[in-house]
Protein backbone atom coordinates (compact mmCIF):
# COMPACT_ATOMS: atom_id res chain seq x y z
CA UNK A 1 0.00 0.00 0.00
CA UNK A 2 1.07 3.55 -0.32
CA UNK A 3 0.82 5.31 3.21
CA UNK A 4 1.17 9.46 3.70
CA UNK A 5 1.79 10.36 7.23
CA UNK A 6 1.85 13.79 8.55
CA UNK A 7 4.14 14.96 10.96
CA UNK A 8 7.43 13.43 11.93
CA UNK A 9 7.20 13.68 15.43
CA UNK A 10 7.14 10.64 17.64
CA UNK A 11 4.02 9.44 16.67
CA UNK A 12 5.28 10.10 12.86
CA UNK A 13 8.26 8.53 12.75
CA UNK A 14 7.17 5.43 15.25
CA UNK A 15 4.66 5.02 12.63
CA UNK A 16 6.55 5.52 8.97
CA UNK A 17 8.90 2.51 10.82
CA UNK A 18 5.82 0.08 11.43
CA UNK A 19 4.35 0.98 8.33
CA UNK A 20 7.90 0.63 6.64
CA UNK A 21 8.36 -2.84 8.59
CA UNK A 22 5.13 -3.96 7.25
CA UNK A 23 6.39 -3.56 3.15
CA UNK A 24 4.38 -0.49 3.04
CA UNK A 25 5.57 2.03 0.49
CA UNK A 26 5.55 5.20 3.30
CA UNK A 27 6.28 9.04 2.32
CA UNK A 28 6.10 10.98 5.50
CA UNK A 29 5.51 15.01 5.37
CA UNK A 30 6.96 17.36 7.56
CA UNK A 31 6.84 21.10 7.26
CA UNK A 32 10.57 21.54 9.41
CA UNK A 33 13.88 20.47 8.49
CA UNK A 34 14.00 17.19 11.27
CA UNK A 35 12.24 14.68 12.64
CA UNK A 36 11.34 15.75 16.19
CA UNK A 37 11.44 19.48 15.59
CA UNK A 38 8.60 20.51 17.84
CA UNK A 39 6.88 18.82 20.24
CA UNK A 40 9.19 15.80 20.58
CA UNK A 41 12.04 18.11 20.39
CA UNK A 42 12.83 18.81 24.22
CA UNK A 43 10.29 17.36 25.87
CA UNK A 44 10.47 15.55 29.66
CA UNK A 45 11.65 12.21 28.02
CA UNK A 46 9.39 9.93 30.24
CA UNK A 47 8.71 6.68 29.36
CA UNK A 48 6.82 5.55 32.38
CA UNK A 49 3.25 3.84 31.34
CA UNK A 50 2.43 5.37 34.82
CA UNK A 51 2.43 8.62 33.85
CA UNK A 52 0.60 7.79 30.36
CA UNK A 53 -1.94 10.12 31.60
CA UNK A 54 -2.23 13.07 34.15
CA UNK A 55 -3.83 11.11 36.98
CA UNK A 56 -1.64 12.95 39.14
CA UNK A 57 -2.51 16.53 38.16
CA UNK A 58 -5.01 19.13 40.31
CA UNK A 59 -6.62 22.06 38.83
CA UNK A 60 -4.70 23.63 36.58
CA UNK A 61 -2.80 26.50 38.89
CA UNK A 62 -2.58 30.03 37.65
CA UNK A 63 -0.99 31.61 35.53
CA UNK A 64 -1.53 28.34 33.65
CA UNK A 65 -5.60 28.53 33.30
CA UNK A 66 -7.50 27.31 30.45
CA UNK A 67 -10.31 29.51 28.94
CA UNK A 68 -13.60 28.76 30.23
CA UNK A 69 -15.17 27.02 27.10
CA UNK A 70 -11.81 24.06 27.64
CA UNK A 71 -12.53 23.80 31.41
CA UNK A 72 -15.70 23.50 30.79
CA UNK A 73 -15.03 20.57 27.97
CA UNK A 74 -12.76 19.21 30.98
CA UNK A 75 -15.23 19.37 33.22
CA UNK A 76 -18.00 17.36 31.36
CA UNK A 77 -15.49 15.26 30.17
CA UNK A 78 -14.63 14.20 33.40
CA UNK A 79 -18.32 13.43 34.13
CA UNK A 80 -17.99 11.04 31.15
CA UNK A 81 -19.06 7.30 32.70
CA UNK A 82 -16.87 5.68 29.97
CA UNK A 83 -13.79 8.03 31.16
CA UNK A 84 -12.22 5.00 33.66
CA UNK A 85 -12.42 2.72 30.90
CA UNK A 86 -11.00 4.84 28.56
CA UNK A 87 -8.06 5.91 31.17
CA UNK A 88 -7.42 1.89 31.93
CA UNK A 89 -6.96 1.30 28.07
CA UNK A 90 -4.66 4.25 27.54
CA UNK A 91 -2.92 2.52 30.81
CA UNK A 92 -2.45 -1.08 28.99
CA UNK A 93 -1.73 0.58 25.53
CA UNK A 94 1.28 2.42 27.32
CA UNK A 95 2.47 -0.92 29.16
CA UNK A 96 2.29 -2.58 25.29
CA UNK A 97 3.89 0.30 24.27
CA UNK A 98 7.15 0.43 27.23
CA UNK A 99 7.32 -3.39 25.68
CA UNK A 100 7.44 -2.45 21.95
CA UNK A 101 9.92 -0.31 22.87
CA UNK A 102 11.91 -2.28 24.88
CA UNK A 103 12.06 -4.86 21.38
CA UNK A 104 13.03 -2.09 18.94
CA UNK A 105 15.99 -0.70 21.38
CA UNK A 106 17.43 -4.15 21.78
CA UNK A 107 16.66 -5.74 17.72
CA UNK A 108 18.08 -2.18 16.36
CA UNK A 109 20.49 -1.77 18.58
CA UNK A 110 19.18 1.80 19.68
CA UNK A 111 21.34 4.30 21.97
CA UNK A 112 19.51 7.43 23.54
CA UNK A 113 20.57 8.04 26.48
CA UNK A 114 18.24 6.17 28.86
CA UNK A 115 17.93 5.38 32.08
CA UNK A 116 15.65 3.33 34.45
CA UNK A 117 13.81 4.63 37.51
CA UNK A 118 10.65 6.65 38.09
CA UNK A 119 9.72 8.43 41.31
CA UNK A 120 6.48 10.75 41.67
CA UNK A 121 7.66 12.98 44.81
CA UNK A 122 4.79 14.20 47.34
CA UNK A 123 5.51 17.01 49.40
CA UNK A 124 2.61 17.05 51.81
CA UNK A 125 -0.03 14.65 53.07
CA UNK A 126 -2.52 16.53 51.19
CA UNK A 127 -0.30 15.68 48.10
CA UNK A 128 -0.18 12.22 49.33
CA UNK A 129 -4.10 11.98 49.66
CA UNK A 130 -4.81 13.82 46.34
CA UNK A 131 -3.22 10.83 43.80
CA UNK A 132 -5.45 8.25 45.91
CA UNK A 133 -8.19 8.22 42.62
CA UNK A 134 -4.94 8.03 40.03
CA UNK A 135 -3.68 4.92 42.29
CA UNK A 136 -6.58 3.22 42.31
CA UNK A 137 -6.41 3.67 38.33
CA UNK A 138 -3.25 1.93 38.20
CA UNK A 139 -4.05 -0.85 40.16
CA UNK A 140 -6.96 -1.41 37.84
CA UNK A 141 -4.73 -1.40 34.62
CA UNK A 142 -2.61 -3.43 36.43
CA UNK A 143 0.45 -0.98 36.47
CA UNK A 144 3.17 -2.22 38.42
CA UNK A 145 3.27 0.61 41.58
CA UNK A 146 4.47 1.18 45.62
CA UNK A 147 3.99 3.87 47.72
CA UNK A 148 7.52 4.42 49.47
CA UNK A 149 8.07 7.02 52.43
CA UNK A 150 10.68 9.72 52.43
CA UNK A 151 13.69 7.88 53.52
CA UNK A 152 13.06 5.00 50.83
CA UNK A 153 12.72 8.76 47.82
CA UNK A 154 16.13 9.75 49.10
CA UNK A 155 17.79 6.11 49.07
CA UNK A 156 17.13 5.98 45.49
CA UNK A 157 17.84 9.54 44.41
CA UNK A 158 20.54 10.70 47.41
CA UNK A 159 20.97 14.10 45.82
CA UNK A 160 17.51 14.91 46.78
CA UNK A 161 17.47 18.57 49.09
CA UNK A 162 17.20 17.04 52.55
CA UNK A 163 16.09 20.88 54.00
CA UNK A 164 12.85 20.48 51.53
CA UNK A 165 9.62 18.96 53.28
CA UNK A 166 9.13 15.42 51.72
CA UNK A 167 6.25 13.64 52.50
CA UNK A 168 6.72 10.64 50.53
CA UNK A 169 6.33 9.30 46.93
CA UNK A 170 5.71 6.79 44.87
CA UNK A 171 7.90 4.26 42.67
CA UNK A 172 6.56 3.84 39.21
CA UNK A 173 8.11 0.16 37.93
CA UNK A 174 8.81 -0.01 34.56
CA UNK A 175 9.91 3.35 33.26
CA UNK A 176 12.20 4.96 31.91
CA UNK A 177 13.63 8.62 30.65
CA UNK A 178 15.64 9.03 27.79
CA UNK A 179 16.75 11.57 24.81
CA UNK A 180 13.34 12.08 22.60
CA UNK A 181 15.04 13.03 20.20
CA UNK A 182 18.39 11.22 19.58
CA UNK A 183 15.31 8.26 19.46
CA UNK A 184 13.30 9.77 16.61
CA UNK A 185 16.64 10.47 14.86
CA UNK A 186 17.44 7.24 15.10
CA UNK A 187 14.43 5.07 14.51
CA UNK A 188 13.88 7.35 11.12
CA UNK A 189 17.03 6.20 9.49
CA UNK A 190 15.86 2.69 10.55
CA UNK A 191 12.49 3.65 8.86
CA UNK A 192 14.44 4.94 5.58
CA UNK A 193 16.52 1.56 5.32
CA UNK A 194 13.45 -0.41 4.95
CA UNK A 195 12.48 2.45 2.33
CA UNK A 196 10.21 5.07 3.95
CA UNK A 197 10.95 8.30 2.42
CA UNK A 198 11.01 11.83 4.44
CA UNK A 199 9.84 14.73 3.09
CA UNK A 200 10.82 17.91 5.30
CA UNK A 201 10.27 21.53 4.95
CA UNK A 202 6.13 20.37 3.00
CA UNK A 203 3.32 21.36 3.89
CA UNK A 204 0.34 19.49 3.52
CA UNK A 205 -2.44 21.75 2.78
CA UNK A 206 -5.83 19.79 2.39
CA UNK A 207 -6.97 16.11 2.45
CA UNK A 208 -9.78 14.38 0.52
CA UNK A 209 -10.94 11.30 2.04
CA UNK A 210 -11.03 8.32 -0.42
CA UNK A 211 -13.87 6.86 -2.06
CA UNK A 212 -14.97 3.11 -3.32
CA UNK A 213 -12.51 2.58 -6.26
CA UNK A 214 -10.50 5.86 -5.46
CA UNK A 215 -7.88 6.53 -3.20
CA UNK A 216 -7.13 9.79 -0.61
CA UNK A 217 -5.90 12.52 -2.32
CA UNK A 218 -2.92 14.69 -0.64
CA UNK A 219 -2.13 18.11 -1.51
CA UNK A 220 1.55 19.51 -0.32
CA UNK A 221 3.12 22.32 -0.73
CA UNK A 222 7.32 22.93 -0.57
CA UNK A 223 7.79 25.48 2.08
CA UNK A 224 11.27 25.86 2.97
CA UNK A 225 12.91 28.75 4.79
CA UNK A 226 13.87 31.62 3.16
CA UNK A 227 17.98 31.91 2.05
CA UNK A 228 20.19 34.75 3.03
CA UNK A 229 19.52 36.72 0.17
CA UNK A 230 15.76 36.01 0.44
CA UNK A 231 14.84 33.53 -2.23
CA UNK A 232 13.65 30.13 -1.39
CA UNK A 233 15.95 26.88 -1.68
CA UNK A 234 14.75 24.53 -4.17
CA UNK A 235 16.73 21.63 -1.85
CA UNK A 236 15.94 21.12 1.95
CA UNK A 237 18.50 22.92 3.81
CA UNK A 238 19.53 19.62 6.02
CA UNK A 239 19.13 17.32 3.30
CA UNK A 240 22.68 15.85 3.66
CA UNK A 241 21.63 14.76 6.79
CA UNK A 242 18.46 13.33 6.42
CA UNK A 243 19.10 11.48 3.13
CA UNK A 244 16.03 13.11 0.88
CA UNK A 245 17.94 15.03 -1.82
CA UNK A 246 15.36 14.79 -4.59
CA UNK A 247 14.50 18.33 -5.28
CA UNK A 248 11.31 19.52 -4.88
CA UNK A 249 8.71 21.41 -6.85
CA UNK A 250 7.54 25.24 -6.30
CA UNK A 251 3.91 25.28 -5.64
CA UNK A 252 0.84 22.77 -4.81
CA UNK A 253 1.17 19.56 -5.93
CA UNK A 254 -1.12 16.52 -5.52
CA UNK A 255 -0.39 12.88 -4.84
CA UNK A 256 -2.20 9.79 -4.52
CA UNK A 257 -2.66 7.49 -1.64
CA UNK A 258 -4.17 4.50 -0.17
CA UNK A 259 -4.06 5.79 3.51
CA UNK A 260 -3.31 8.80 4.93
CA UNK A 261 -2.32 8.95 8.68
CA UNK A 262 -2.74 12.35 10.53
CA UNK A 263 0.33 12.45 13.19
CA UNK A 264 0.83 16.21 12.65
CA UNK A 265 -0.78 16.76 16.46
CA UNK A 266 -1.75 20.37 17.37
CA UNK A 267 -2.07 21.48 13.41
CA UNK A 268 -4.64 18.72 13.08
CA UNK A 269 -7.60 20.66 13.78
CA UNK A 270 -7.01 22.93 10.97
CA UNK A 271 -6.69 20.51 8.48
CA UNK A 272 -8.98 17.74 9.40
CA UNK A 273 -11.81 20.38 9.89
CA UNK A 274 -12.94 20.93 6.36
CA UNK A 275 -13.32 17.23 6.40
CA UNK A 276 -16.17 17.72 8.70
CA UNK A 277 -13.75 16.06 11.87
CA UNK A 278 -14.17 18.80 14.18
CA UNK A 279 -11.61 18.72 16.89
CA UNK A 280 -12.07 20.61 20.48
CA UNK A 281 -9.45 23.33 20.62
CA UNK A 282 -6.85 21.49 21.83
CA UNK A 283 -3.22 23.60 20.92
CA UNK A 284 -0.82 24.11 23.94
CA UNK A 285 2.43 25.03 25.16
CA UNK A 286 4.58 22.94 27.37
CA UNK A 287 8.06 24.57 28.06
CA UNK A 288 11.39 22.76 29.16
CA UNK A 289 15.16 23.71 30.52
CA UNK A 290 18.53 22.30 29.74
CA UNK A 291 21.85 22.45 30.91
CA UNK A 292 24.62 20.21 31.55
CA UNK A 293 24.90 18.93 35.14
CA UNK A 294 27.51 19.80 37.61
CA UNK A 295 30.74 17.68 38.53
CA UNK A 296 31.92 17.71 41.68
CA UNK A 297 33.94 14.59 43.32
CA UNK A 298 32.47 15.77 46.59
CA UNK A 299 29.08 15.44 45.68
CA UNK A 300 28.68 12.75 43.11
CA UNK A 301 24.64 12.23 43.36
CA UNK A 302 24.30 16.49 42.46
CA UNK A 303 21.66 15.97 40.18
CA UNK A 304 19.23 13.15 39.34
CA UNK A 305 19.83 9.76 38.96
CA UNK A 306 16.76 8.73 36.68
CA UNK A 307 13.38 10.66 36.40
CA UNK A 308 11.05 12.51 38.80
CA UNK A 309 7.86 14.38 39.25
CA UNK A 310 6.84 17.04 41.31
CA UNK A 311 3.16 15.88 41.69
CA UNK A 312 2.39 19.71 43.93
CA UNK A 313 4.23 21.61 41.08
CA UNK A 314 3.79 19.15 37.97
CA UNK A 315 7.34 19.27 36.91
CA UNK A 316 9.32 16.69 35.80
CA UNK A 317 13.33 16.55 36.59
CA UNK A 318 15.19 14.22 34.50
CA UNK A 319 18.85 13.20 33.98
CA UNK A 320 19.53 13.09 30.20
CA UNK A 321 23.13 11.59 29.72
CA UNK A 322 25.39 14.30 31.14
CA UNK A 323 22.63 17.04 31.08
CA UNK A 324 19.81 17.75 33.49
CA UNK A 325 16.34 18.71 32.00
CA UNK A 326 13.33 20.55 34.11
CA UNK A 327 10.10 20.05 31.66
CA UNK A 328 6.39 21.41 33.13
CA UNK A 329 4.20 24.40 32.63
CA UNK A 330 1.25 24.14 30.36
CA UNK A 331 0.38 27.24 28.56
CA UNK A 332 -2.89 27.25 26.78
CA UNK A 333 -2.76 28.65 23.15
CA UNK A 334 0.03 31.15 22.81
CA UNK A 335 2.88 31.41 20.54
CA UNK A 336 6.06 29.03 20.15
CA UNK A 337 8.39 32.52 20.05
CA UNK A 338 7.02 34.01 23.09
CA UNK A 339 8.27 32.59 26.60
CA UNK A 340 5.86 33.22 29.24
CA UNK A 341 8.87 34.22 32.13
CA UNK A 342 6.48 32.33 35.45
CA UNK A 343 6.68 29.24 32.98
CA UNK A 344 10.73 29.90 33.03
CA UNK A 345 10.88 30.68 36.90
CA UNK A 346 8.83 27.34 38.05
CA UNK A 347 11.37 25.47 36.11
CA UNK A 348 13.96 26.69 38.02
CA UNK A 349 12.52 26.93 41.32
CA UNK A 350 11.63 23.21 41.09
CA UNK A 351 15.39 22.46 41.17
CA UNK A 352 16.41 24.45 42.53
CA UNK A 353 14.07 23.00 45.62
CA UNK A 354 15.64 19.37 44.76
CA UNK A 355 18.69 19.97 43.19
CA UNK A 356 20.36 23.29 44.22
CA UNK A 357 23.51 23.60 42.20
CA UNK A 358 22.93 20.86 39.71
CA UNK A 359 22.53 22.91 36.65
CA UNK A 360 25.43 25.01 35.01
CA UNK A 361 23.67 28.26 34.93
CA UNK A 362 25.46 29.39 31.95
CA UNK A 363 24.66 26.96 29.54
CA UNK A 364 20.74 26.53 29.87
CA UNK A 365 18.67 25.89 26.69
CA UNK A 366 15.30 27.28 27.29
CA UNK A 367 12.30 25.33 24.99
CA UNK A 368 9.18 25.86 24.30
CA UNK A 369 7.03 23.26 21.70
CA UNK A 370 3.58 23.20 20.78
CA UNK A 371 1.22 19.73 21.35
CA UNK A 372 -2.52 19.10 21.59
CA UNK A 373 -4.19 18.06 24.41
CA UNK A 374 -8.19 17.33 24.49
CA UNK A 375 -10.11 18.02 27.38
CA UNK A 376 -10.57 14.33 28.88
CA UNK A 377 -6.50 14.07 28.24
CA UNK A 378 -6.83 11.02 25.88
CA UNK A 379 -5.33 10.47 22.50
CA UNK A 380 -7.06 9.96 19.10
CA UNK A 381 -5.69 6.58 17.82
CA UNK A 382 -7.41 4.68 14.53
CA UNK A 383 -9.57 5.16 12.47
CA UNK A 384 -11.16 8.44 11.53
CA UNK A 385 -14.51 8.00 10.34
CA UNK A 386 -13.39 8.93 7.04
CA UNK A 387 -12.36 6.38 3.91
CA UNK A 388 -8.54 6.36 4.19
CA UNK A 389 -7.62 8.57 6.91
CA UNK A 390 -6.39 7.52 10.28
CA UNK A 391 -5.23 9.26 13.12
CA UNK A 392 -2.46 9.09 15.70
CA UNK A 393 -3.01 12.46 17.39
CA UNK A 394 -3.41 14.19 21.12
CA UNK A 395 -0.83 11.78 23.08
CA UNK A 396 -0.31 15.22 25.43
CA UNK A 397 2.98 16.84 26.65
CA UNK A 398 5.10 14.19 26.03
CA UNK A 399 4.18 11.78 23.61
CA UNK A 400 6.29 8.86 24.22
CA UNK A 401 4.48 6.53 26.70
CA UNK A 402 2.27 5.87 24.21
CA UNK A 403 4.04 6.35 20.69
CA UNK A 404 5.77 2.92 20.11
CA UNK A 405 2.36 1.06 21.15
CA UNK A 406 0.57 2.94 18.89
CA UNK A 407 2.47 3.11 15.78
CA UNK A 408 2.44 -0.74 16.51
CA UNK A 409 -1.42 -1.01 17.02
CA UNK A 410 -2.16 1.21 13.91
CA UNK A 411 0.05 -0.77 11.16
CA UNK A 412 -2.44 -3.97 11.62
CA UNK A 413 -5.23 -2.31 10.70
CA UNK A 414 -4.34 0.21 7.88
CA UNK A 415 -3.03 -2.73 6.04
CA UNK A 416 -5.88 -4.80 6.62
CA UNK A 417 -5.09 -7.29 8.75
CA UNK A 418 -5.89 -7.87 12.69
CA UNK A 419 -4.56 -5.03 15.68
CA UNK A 420 -2.38 -6.24 18.09
CA UNK A 421 -3.84 -4.13 20.39
CA UNK A 422 -7.33 -3.18 19.71
CA UNK A 423 -7.94 0.74 20.05
CA UNK A 424 -11.89 0.54 19.04
CA UNK A 425 -14.50 -1.02 21.04
CA UNK A 426 -15.21 -0.81 24.93
CA UNK A 427 -12.67 2.09 26.28
CA UNK A 428 -12.10 3.35 22.49
CA UNK A 429 -9.11 5.50 21.94
CA UNK A 430 -10.45 7.03 18.36
CA UNK A 431 -13.16 9.36 17.32
CA UNK A 432 -15.67 7.47 17.95
CA UNK A 433 -16.43 9.46 21.23
CA UNK A 434 -16.28 12.56 19.60
CA UNK A 435 -19.55 11.20 18.38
Amino acid sequence: MRVAIIGAGLAGVTSAYELAAEGHRVTVFERRGSVAAEGSFANAGFVVPGLALPWTAPAFPAPFRPGFGWRFAHWRAARDTALPERQEKLLRLAQFSLARLARLRRDLQLDYERAEGQVVLLRTAKDAAAIAPGLALLERAAVAHHRIDAEQCRALEPGLNPDVPLHGGVQLEHGEVGNARQFALQLRTEAQRLGAQFRFHTTVRSLTPGQPGAPARLVHEYTPPKEQGGGLSRFPADAANFGDTEPMGLGPIEHVFDAVLVCAAADAAALLAPLGLMLPRSRMHGYSITAPLRRLEAHPDLGPRAALWDQQRQVAIARIGQRVRVAGGIEFGGSGDKYNPAAVALLHDALHDWFPGAMQQGQVQRWKGAFALLPDGLPLIGASGLPGIWLNLAQGATGWPIACGAARALAGPIGGRAAEFELGGPGALDTTRLA
